[in-house]
């Protein structure tokens, strides 16, 4: 059992790695908190705050599971990205 899962998990790595999207919210968050404070320790602390939080991970898991899957099927992305 546990070899066929390991093969199918290979396998789904072999053949989906271009699906994965552009994850418009995690970047955007990111590059926000890059800019929030002028100082790199204040920035450092927002980082902190926001994995403790766990901010990152709730934007990571909405691009994966919604946002990115909604554009892979053809609909438009609610998320902007950089422009």
């Amino acid at each position: 059992m546990k070899k066929t899962l390991a093969t199918l998990a290979l396998a789904a790595c072999a053949f989906l790695p271009g699906c994965y999207g552009p994850n418009n919210a995690w970047n955007n968050l990111h590059d926000w908190n890059g800019k929030v404070t002028e100082s790199k320790w204040g920035n450092e602390a927002v980082f902190l705050a926001l994995n403790i939080i766990p901010v990152y991970g709730f934007c990571y898991l909405g691009d994966v599971l919604i946002f990115n899957s909604m554009e892979f099927w053809g609909m438009k992305n609610p998320i902007e990205g950089k422009k």
